[in-house]
Order: structure tokens, then sequence, then C-alpha cells
């Protein structure tokens, strides 16, 4: 296999100490003869801002980066994305350097179809319950309407939060009924599906967004948190029957598209899950 140029790339984000995006992307890279570094960019442990390590990526060599976890609408503002849909997300969790101006794109929103359809297949969502609605939360509710969701509930510590995505859900998919509530559990009842895009559950915010009674009746939940892997969420959703979508699924789908961005490189998707999980990436 011919060797290529080495590929710089990067994850700019908080709590990413586990993120497995570094050993999704170096297996990417050995699938294509591709020398790959990957580093964690901590705003807050570098003593620098957001904007500051951004803004230093391009000059520092950085072919891209993802972005995750709380910067993805920031860094929305600082991107070109050309893409309407994405523009109306509002949030990007890829950045590709090199051009005059970063170009941004969302694999989040691609990366959750992909992993629905990996588990539910053809079935429709039913009405779903979303709770929370920021960087996430936005990419997966824009990937419910592509899958035809036509009922959505949604909850926000911070309404306006909530009344801002469904003004923007409503800019592409007009006919879907989006209600705002304020109680997860009021809002679980009647809900076919149960999304949790709140940071609770991933390592340092241990617990869960919903009470596990509430979710008695539905018939699938999707957690956004995937480190750990194995959620309360999910193992309450588990208890109750609930075909479970997790965020390993967002995390390797939205990878596997993200590499895409990065390189213009293709993948053998079978081979880098299984060696994922081989090398221990599933908990």
């Amino acid at each position: 296999m011919t060797k290529t140029a080495p590929l710089k790339l990067g994850l700019i984000g908080d709590n990413i100490a586990r993120s497995r995006s570094p050993l999704l992307h170096r297996l990417a890279g050995g699938q294509n003869g591709v020398e790959v570094t990957y580093d964690r960019l901590v705003p807050k442990d570098m003593g620098l801002s957001f904007d500051e390590v951004f803004d230093s990526c391009a000059g520092q060599g950085y072919r891209g980066t993802n972005v995750t976890y709380p910067y993805k609408e920031i860094a929305a503002a600082k991107v070109e994305v050309d893409d309407p849909l994405v523009r109306a997300v509002g949030a990007v969790n890829t950045v590709i350097f090199g051009g005059e101006t970063p170009k941004g794109f969302n694999t989040d929103y691609s990366g959750f179809m992909s992993a629905y359809r990996s588990v539910m297949g053809d079935k429709p969502t039913g009405t779903v319950l979303m709770i929370g609605t920021g960087g996430v939360g936005r990419a997966v509710a824009f990937g419910l309407a592509g899958l035809g969701a036509r009922t959505l509930r949604l909850v926000d510590r911070d309404p306006a939060k909530a009344e801002a995505l469904a003004e923007a859900l409503h800019s592409v998919a007009p006919d879907m009924e989006i209600s705002i509530w304020l109680s997860a559990e009021k809002a679980a009842q009647g809900s076919a599906g149960i999304i949790n895009c709140t940071p609770v559950g991933m390592v340092g915010y241990e617990g869960t967004p919903l009470a596990a009674e509430a979710m008695q009746g539905a018939a699938w939940a999707f957690d956004a948190v995937y480190t750990p892997t194995n959620t309360q969420f999910l193992q309450d959703a588990r208890a109750a029957g609930l075909k479970v979508i997790s965020g390993w699924e967002l995390y390797f789908y939205q990878g596997v598209h993200a590499w895409s961005l990065f390189s213009g490189l293709g993948l053998d998707e079978a081979k880098l899950r299984a060696d994922l999980l081989e090398m221990g990436d599933a908990e």
C-alpha cells in the first residue's frame, strides 16, 4: 500500500480524556496507508479560550478538527457552511482547514440517521421525546426530520433554546408537530422514542435525565452520551424493554462520515467496527 502524506487532526472539547475518536481515525488511516495524528485539545487545560485554540489550528498544520461539547454552536459562527440544512442546525462538529475560511459540517446529523437505521431499520420513529436542545440535540432533531418523524416533544432547562430549535426545524419540516414541555416525565407519556441529548450520564456528569419508570410503554431509546457506553439512561431503557441505540453508534457513524470529509478516502466499515470493538472500544 502506498503511503500518503500524514494527516493532522484534532478534537476540541471539554471532558474528552476518554474520547475514542483518536483511535477511530488512526485505524481509518491505517486502512488507507495514512499516518494520522489526532490530538485532544481542551481549552481550559491549555489555558486558552475556545477561540484561541480554534484560531491556532490552521497555522499549526491541522487538516481538520472535530468539535464537541460545549463548543458546537460557537464553532458554527466561525466557519463557512455550504449546506443550508447544516446552517439551519446551527451547530458544527467537523471543521476543515486549508482555504481562506474554515469549512463547517455536521456529521452528528447524518451519523444519527445511520445509527437509528442500524438498529431500527425502516421502522418509523413514532412520537419522540428529546431531552436537551443544544448542539448535538439540534443535529439529532434534524436527523429525526430526515427520518420522517412527524411529532417531536422537546424538553430543555432553557425553554428559549427549545423554542429556537422548533423554529429552525419548521423551516425545513413545516408539517412536523413540535411541542415544548417543562417535564420530561410527562412528555414521555405516549412517546415511542426517548432521546437524551444532555451531558447527563457522561463521565463527570453522572446520573440520568429521566426517571426509569417514565420509560414504560416506549419502543426505543437513544443516548447521545458514549463515554461510558452503558449509561444509566440506557440501562433503564433496556430494563423497560426498549430497543436501545447507544451513543457508540452515533460516535461510530459520525466518525466514519468525518473521516470521509477529512481525507476523501473510503473505509471498510465492518472491519473498522470489528477493530474498534476488539481493541476494547466498547464497555
